[in-house]
């Protein structure tokens, strides 16, 4: 067993923070260890009002291939396998809850639950070189944990093409398709996530945070329930410091002077 942590940790002066995937060895998979190094570093994120941004990378050649298969074989027991999956949700759901915008930085293969990271990430930027795949079904098991997140970034026949037949697609057909942003070539990959960031952290962090809470919220509604959710969203932003800010600079014909506090 590698004494290496399993995540590893970086930020900057601006609050960016990245999180690095550092099993390469093992192509990143959503071991236990993994899936718990992973909760603990989003969770001290969350509690960090000085972070700005996430940025989601992985060492080696994949970004994550999915579950240890090896791992859940070793205990088949249902509940085991309850157990797994929800602890697998738990960590889905704080990416999407996070007060701040989490990018995926996908240079490699990102396949079943490794896609559903993905997808479940505000942005996605990924190599050229990439390739994304829900191929649980090659081996009996229907990515159906995956295809929560699947199902939210594709239109409804892309999402299930890609879970009946666990085909892989590559980077191109993913950014046509709505599961990744921008797609640059493997060298050029970090500048094309840093012009993102620049553009995110430019912005107001409570106007980001509300907007992004929102935005979740409201997108799980009807549209009327969702009107009143996001009408509600946009006048407390209304009365920050930050809006007031902006619009009065909007009047005034000035850039705005935001602390970004």
């Amino acid at each position: 067993m590698s004494d290496e942590p399993f995540v590893t940790n970086s930020r900057d002066a601006r609050g960016v923070v990245v999180l690095t995937l550092n099993r390469p060895a093992a192509f990143n998979a959503l071991s236990e260890g993994m899936l718990s190094a992973l909760q603990a570093e989003l969770d001290a994120v969350n509690a960090d009002e000085s972070a700005r941004i996430v940025v989601l990378a992985a060492s080696g050649k994949a970004f994550c291939a999915g579950h240890d298969l090896k791992q859940m074989r070793a205990e088949p027991s249902l509940h085991y396998y309850e157990a797994l999956f929800a602890q697998c949700a738990r960590l889905m759901m704080t990416v999407q809850n996070l007060s701040v915008p989490v990018i995926a930085r996908v240079q490699g293969i990102a396949t079943a639950a490794g896609c559903q990271l993905v997808a479940m990430c505000d942005l996605a930027v990924a190599a050229s070189t990439a390739r994304f795949a829900v191929s649980g079904i090659n081996f009996g098991l229907f990515c159906s944990t995956p295809s929560v997140a699947l199902s939210r970034n594709l239109l409804r026949k892309q999402a299930m093409e890609m879970l009946l037949t666990g085909d892989f697609i590559d980077a191109e057909q993913a950014r046509a398709q709505g599961l990744v942003n921008r797609v640059a070539e493997p060298d050029a990959l970090d500048a094309e996530v840093e012009s993102l960031v620049k553009r995110i952290v430019a912005k107001p962090r409570v106007a980001i945070a509300i907007g992004k809470a929102q935005f979740y919220r409201q997108i799980e509604t009807g549209v009327a329930q969702a009107y009143e959710i996001a009408g509600k969203a946009m006048a407390c932003n209304m009365m920050d410091d930050a809006a007031l800010e902006g619009v009065q600079a909007f009047i005034d014909k000035r850039p705005p002077k935001w602390s970004n506090d």
